[in-house]
């Protein structure tokens, strides 16, 4: 409960608020995570589902997420992502959107969530890679492949652009 207060005091200060001179369509916000805890029992599984462990932190993100209305939630297409986004997508009565790791922060998939709060859920190699292409700047070096609860936030307004990483356990 502790991190979630601490959390929630936290995206406080990220989490735009509406005025007069600004809407909320000219806001972007994102947030990244890294899938959750994987099977790693079978090392020649190259989509390995989560583990009881990966499930519950899967079902914690969904509680860290439920006061944040989001448009939309992509994953990539493996079972760890996905299954890692579903409970959030469910609270949020949304359908998983997918997209491709190989092809991050592209121009169709910036104008297609201008003006939205959305939800990217990947891997320890390409959410870094993700944030850094939304900031146009080599900021973040790949994650521990071990760490399954930093959560990346930017927010972008008026080409201004905020970012941050929470460390959610």
């Amino acid at each position: 409960m502790k991190y979630f207060l601490i959390l929630a005091f936290a995206l406080s200060f990220i989490i735009p608020v509406n005025s007069q001179e600004q809407t909320k369509s000219s806001i972007t916000t994102y947030y990244l995570i890294r899938h959750a805890e994987k099977d790693r029992s079978d090392k020649t599984n190259k989509n390995p589902n989560l583990k009881e462990e990966g499930l519950e932190r899967a079902e914690n993100w969904s509680k860290v997420f439920e006061n944040i209305d989001f448009d939309a939630v992509y994953s990539t297409e493996y079972n760890r992502t996905t299954q890692t986004a579903q409970p959030t997508a469910t609270m949020q009565e949304l359908e998983i959107q997918s997209y491709d790791p190989r092809n991050l922060y592209s121009e169709e998939f910036a104008a297609a969530t201008i003006g939205k709060t959305i939800l990217i859920v990947g891997h320890s190699n390409t959410t870094p890679v993700f944030v850094n292409a939304i900031l146009g700047e080599k900021k973040y070096d790949y994650m521990d492949d071990h760490d399954n609860g930093s959560l990346y936030i930017v927010t972008i307004s008026d080409g201004n652009k905020i970012d941050q990483v929470l460390k959610i356990n």
